[in-house]
């Protein structure tokens, strides 16, 4: 295996042996397959779009493809396996479909979309030869897998609006565009030009997921959230899936089993058409990183809806009751399967054992407050406006992004610990659980966190940022009192990046390190561009940023 796709690549440059998130070598190789096996699906799509033949089947199984390989997603080699065979089949048939409408398929085309195998060793012998590491360009290799990793992200958030019911044919097209662009023989200037394309859709792709999750369950509300528990049998919920939260909330109403949210799934608490379930207790735990010591304290049984797994220690108490559904896999874990024929998803056996649990061990007291995304912080604006022409709010600080395990993340904390009192943290993603119980006041009854939602509603920062341009009259985003100081981990946060370097941001502080996946010129591109930098300690960034 080769695999740098994350920020805790082993060594700073990559794992080989096992992944550092817990994949094995097998688990890494046969992720590598499905993406190659993805690649020829997408060069038949391009082909059939351009037809307007039907690749419904095709654009569902890219972005299924790509959102299982993302970082901490599915550890089960046998599913990953599966959805290698149906690639190979959605490809045939698509192929079939373009031959049969009369259409010329061309000549010399990559190899994903003829390759073929019969049997397990077949499969683990190519995909030993199609890893990240068969680009022998550096750059070349750089640029292709930014844009991968792009994509990957992309495809995770078009699966949450897909399966509220809303989709973007444009969205899917460039997928399969970028996927084929890592086939063909492209410059760097070539590929650096999709890269900032994929940061186009990047805005797409979340504003689209905003608006299926705002016109499904309402617009965010400010929120307090309970950290404290109840006596009786309870569920806890991970990952990002609104869809499967609200299934899971409507299926255990009157059940006598609570619902607790774990890391990500937090702001599901923020959206009003959940409130009204009385058994949908509060948050428990922090960061995905902590669930080992934390998942034994639940008792209950934990449904993963998406990535952010941490595989159990063999042994550990909790093993037994991890469940998987979506992209997510794990195995020996339950897999919940996918919905059909418009039905919901069944939850009933996760229900039936959360039932004979003992109730969760309190961790923790007390509430943390949410629910600050676009629409509630424009609601406030004329407060922020008026705190900023004051001068009550001097700067505001994008801490957005992923938390990890590294000890070098314990500089967010004690750099939200030594932000001044006139500056306002705005927030996404886990990366707030390193400072979002810390008590930061509040600036004129403005909380000195803001904390916005999920990774993918980074989106709603951007929005902000963009509002207060207008507001302010400015030419240039730039101009505004805002400084980003942004922690990374996996795909999603990619596309985050690259949306703000469309929307035109610049000078972004990236940590606890840079990708390691950026090649010493692409990084070079990135810097002179748009002023990308890492981070240094808290005081050296503190002065730099303040003044």
């Amino acid at each position: 295996m080769f695999c740098y796709q994350c920020q805790e690549a082993a060594k700073g440059t990559g794992c080989t042996i096992k992944g550092v998130c817990g994949k094995t070598d097998e688990v890494a190789n046969m992720q590598d397959l499905l993406i190659f096996v993805s690649k020829g699906v997408s060069t038949f799509a391009e082909i059939a779009k351009k037809e307007n033949l039907d690749t419904s089947k095709a654009d569902e199984f890219v972005f299924d493809a790509l959102f299982v390989t993302i970082t901490n997603a599915n550890f089960d080699e046998e599913a990953i396996l599966k959805k290698v065979n149906k690639g190979l089949k959605v490809r045939d048939n698509l192929k079939k479909a373009i031959i049969d409408a009369g259409i010329n398929i061309p000549e010399n085309l990559h190899s994903s979309t003829s390759w073929t195998a019969s049997s397990k060793e077949e499969f683990e012998n190519k995909s030993i030869l199609i890893g990240v590491l068969s680009i022998e360009n550096e750059d070349i290799r750089s640029l292709k897998e930014l844009l991968t990793y792009g994509v990957k992200g992309m495809a995770a958030y078009a699966e949450h609006a897909f399966n509220l019911g809303y989709k973007n044919e444009e969205i899917f097209a460039f997928m399969h565009k970028a996927l084929v662009a890592t086939t063909q023989n492209k410059t760097a200037d070539e590929l650096v030009a999709l890269v900032l394309e994929c940061g186009k859709f990047g805005v797409d792709v979340m504003a689209l997921l905003d608006k299926a999750n705002t016109e499904s369950y309402g617009n965010p509300e400010i929120t307090e959230v309970n950290l404290g528990v109840r006596n009786n049998p309870a569920i806890l919920i991970s990952g990002h899936d609104l869809k499967d939260l609200e299934e899971l909330l409507a299926q255990t109403d009157g059940t006598g089993v609570d619902v607790y949210t774990h890391s990500e799934m937090l702001p599901g608490h923020y959206y009003p058409a959940f409130k009204k379930y009385e058994h949908f207790v509060g948050n428990y735990g922090n960061a995905w990183w902590k669930q080992k010591e934390e998942f034994e304290t639940f008792n209950g049984p934990i449904l993963f809806t998406t990535n952010c797994i941490v595989p159990p220690k063999e042994g550990a108490s909790y093993e037994g009751r991890i469940y998987t559904t979506g992209a997510s896999g794990l195995a020996g874990a339950k897999h919940i399967p996918a919905r059909e024929d418009g039905k919901t998803k069944d939850f009933s056996e996760i229900i039936e054992h959360a039932k004979k649990c003992d109730s969760p061990t309190e961790i923790e007291t007390g509430a943390i407050v949410g629910g600050f995304a676009h629409n509630q912080v424009i609601a406030l604006a004329d407060k922020v406006v008026d705190a900023v022409k004051t001068g009550a709010i001097r700067k505001f600080f994008v801490m957005a992004g992923c938390d990890g395990r590294m000890k070098s993340r314990d500089y967010y904390t004690e750099f939200a610990n030594k932000l001044p009192n006139d500056t306002v943290i705005l927030t996404a993603g886990c990366a707030k659980y390193r400072y979002n119980k810390l008590e930061l006041g509040d600036i004129g009854g403005i909380p000195r966190v803001l904390d916005a939602g999920q990774c993918n509603d980074s989106y709603s920062l951007a929005v902000i940022a963009l509002t207060l341009k207008d507001v302010f009259k400015l030419n240039d985003i730039n101009e505004l009192p805002i400084a980003y100081n942004i922690a990374w981990y996996e795909q999603k946060a990619v596309i985050v990046l690259l949306a703000l370097l469309y929307l035109g941001v610049k000078n972004i502080h990236l940590g606890p390190t840079l990708p390691a996946f950026l090649s010493p010129n692409v990084a070079k591109v990135l810097v002179e561009n748009f002023g990308i930098a890492g981070i240094d300690t808290v005081d050296k960034d503190m002065e730099l940023f303040l003044n």
